[in-house]
C-alpha cells in the first residue's frame, strides 16, 4: 500500500462520501442520478471531459469536430455543491483501509463506484498494439484523422504503385459496430471526397478491407440484420474477408491467417476489449480472465457490501446473460441508474430489487440511409434504421450546444455530400511518436 499522504483535497465532511471512477457512460449517469444531499460525492477521471464514444468514428472520419462530443465533466455538476471532482489517475484501491490511490493523492470512500470502461483488447500480439489504430479516445480519433489525410497527401507524389497502395488502403479489424461503421465512413468518403479533393488519385485504386473472424458482422444481433449490413457494405466496394483473422503486422503489411498479405500502412483495430486492471481488487475472487469485476444482483463487487461495479467493467450472470451482459452503453447507463437509487434507499426497511437489464435493441450505421436496427419485437434496414440511429445518438449526447453542432454537422454532410473538418492538425513529433502519445 501506498505511503503517500497527500490527499486530492476535499472537503472535511460528516455525510457518507461515495467515490466514483470514471467519467464515460457509467461514473457519469450515477452521479447524475444520485440526488441524495445526504452524501459527498467525489468523481475521478484522467480528463476533465467525458466522450461520446459512438461517434469516435466520425471525429476520425473528419465528420465532427473533437469538440461536438465532447463534454465539461464540472460543467454538468456546477449546481450541486455536494460533487467534488478530481482530475487524476487511478493506481490502486484499498478495500480494507477504504482509500482510493490516485497518481495526485489518496482519498477515502466510504462506497466506491467503479466504472473505468474497457480498453483495446490485442490479444497479447505486440506488435500489431504498437503499429496499428484504435477508437478508444479522441486523441486516438484525431491520430486516425491526421494519418489518413497525410497519407493522401503523400500519395500524390507517389509514383509506384504498390508504394502508393500502402498509403490509400485501409484494413479494420472486427466486424462490430464500430469495425462496420467506420468502413462505411471510410466507403463514403472513397465515393464523395477523394474524388472532389484528390483529382489526381483515382478513387478506384483505394480498398477498403474488414476482416471478421466469425461468419457474419454485428455478431451480437439478428441474422437479417447481418445479411442487410453485408450487402450494404459490399455494394459500397468493401471487401468483406470472413472467417479469417489478422495475425501480424509490421506497419506495412496486415498478414491473415488464411490468406495473403494485403499492403497497408493504416490497420484500424476494432477486434475486441478487455478491462483495465485495477490493484488491489484484482483477486481471482473478484474478477474474470477478461478483467470484469464479478459482481452481484445489486451490482456489487464480489466479497464486498461497499464497492459497486457498473458498464463495460461489470459482469453480472444471470439465466438470460450467463456470461455477463453486452459491453455497451445501455447496461452501463441502466447500471448506473440502478447503483444511484440503490445507495438512495439503502436503509430502508424494504428490500432492494435485483438489478434486470431491458434490452432495448441495437444499433449499426452504414452510410447515407442506410443503417439497421434490432428493436425488441422487430428488425429494421435502411432509411428509416438510419433516422433512429440519427435520432439516439443526438438524444443521448450531452449540452444542448452539442447538440446544435452535431445536427449542424449531419445536415450540412447529408445536403452537401462534404465535410468541412479535413484538417491536418500536427502534433509534437512524427507521426508514431503522436500515435504512441495518444
Amino acid at each position: 500500500m501506498s505511503s503517500r499522504e497527500e490527499d486530492l483535497n476535499i472537503p472535511a465532511s460528516s455525510d457518507p462520501r461515495v467515490v466514483v471512477l470514471g467519467a464515460g457512460f457509467g461514473g457519469l449517469t450515477f452521479v447524475r442520478k444520485f440526488r441524495n444531499s445526504g452524501y459527498q460525492v467525489v468523481l475521478i477521471d484522467r480528463n476533465n471531459f467525458h466522450q461520446f464514444q459512438p461517434l469516435f468514428y466520425q471525429v476520425a472520419m473528419a465528420g465532427l469536430e473533437p469538440s461536438a462530443i465532447a463534454f465539461p465533466i464540472r460543467k454538468v455538476f456546477q449546481k450541486r455543491e455536494n460533487v467534488f471532482v478530481r482530475q487524476a489517475e487511478i493506481l490502486e484501491v484499498d478495500p480494507e483501509e477504504r482509500l482510493v490511490v490516485t497518481d495526485r493523492g489518496n482519498v477515502q470512500f466510504d462506497f466506491l463506484v467503479i466504472g473505468i470502461g474497457a480498453v483495446t483488447n490485442f490479444f497479447n500480439n505486440e506488435a500489431i498494439a504498437q503499429k496499428s489504430y484504435s477508437l478508444k479516445t479522441l486523441g486516438e480519433s484525431l491520430g486516425i484523422r491526421n494519418r489518413i489525410f497525410e497519407d493522401f497527401e503523400e500519395s500524390l507524389m507517389s509514383r509506384n504503385y504498390n508504394d502508393r497502395q500502402k498509403l490509400i488502403d485501409f484494413v479494420i479489424v472486427g466486424g462490430g459496430p464500430t469495425g462496420v461503421e467506420m468502413a462505411g465512413a471510410l466507403a463514403e468518403m472513397k465515393r464523395y471526397i477523394i474524388p472532389k479533393d484528390y483529382r489526381e488519385l483515382d478513387p478506384g485504386e483505394v480498398d477498403i478491407y474488414l476482416v471478421q473472424s466469425g461468419e457474419h458482422l454485428l455478431p451480437g444481433m439478428r441474422p437479417e440484420s447481418q445479411q442487410r449490413a453485408e450487402r450494404y457494405l459490399s455494394d459500397m466496394g468493401v471487401t468483406l474477408i470472413l472467417n479469417d483473422r489478422v495475425v501480424d503486422y509490421d506497419g506495412e503489411s496486415v498478414f491473415l491467417k488464411n490468406g495473403d498479405p494485403i499492403l497497408a500502412e493504416k490497420l484500424i483495430w476494432a477486434a475486441g476489449v478487455r478491462c483495465p486492471e485495477v490493484p488491489g481488487l484484482s483477486g481471482e475472487e473478484q474478477v474474470d480472465n477478461k478483467g470484469r469485476f464479478l459482481v452481484d444482483q445489486h451490482c456489487r463487487v464480489k466479497g464486498f457490501e461497499n464497492i459497486f461495479a457498473v458498464g463495460d467493467i461489470a459482469r453480472m450472470d444471470t439465466d438470460d446473460y450467463p456470461y455477463g451482459h453486452p459491453q455497451v452503453a445501455q447496461v452501463a447507463l441502466q447500471m448506473a441508474s440502478y447503483v444511484a437509487s440503490f445507495l438512495d434507499k439503502r436503509g430502508h426497511s424494504k428490500e432492494k430489487k435485483p438489478f434486470v437489464y431491458k434490452d432495448k435493441g441495437a444499433l449499426a450505421t452504414i452510410g447515407r440511409n442506410k443503417a439497421v436496427a434490432d428493436l425488441p419485437r422487430f428488425s429494421l434496414g435502411g432509411f428509416l434504421a438510419w433516422l433512429i440511429w440519427l435520432w439516439v445518438h443526438l438524444y443521448a449526447l450531452i449540452g444542448t450546444r452539442n447538440k446544435l453542432i452535431v445536427v449542424i454537422n449531419w445536415m450540412w454532410n447529408y445536403f452537401t455530400y462534404d465535410t468541412a473538418l479535413r484538417l491536418i492538425i500536427k502534433q509534437k513529433g512524427n507521426s508514431a511518436e503522436a500515435k504512441q502519445e495518444s
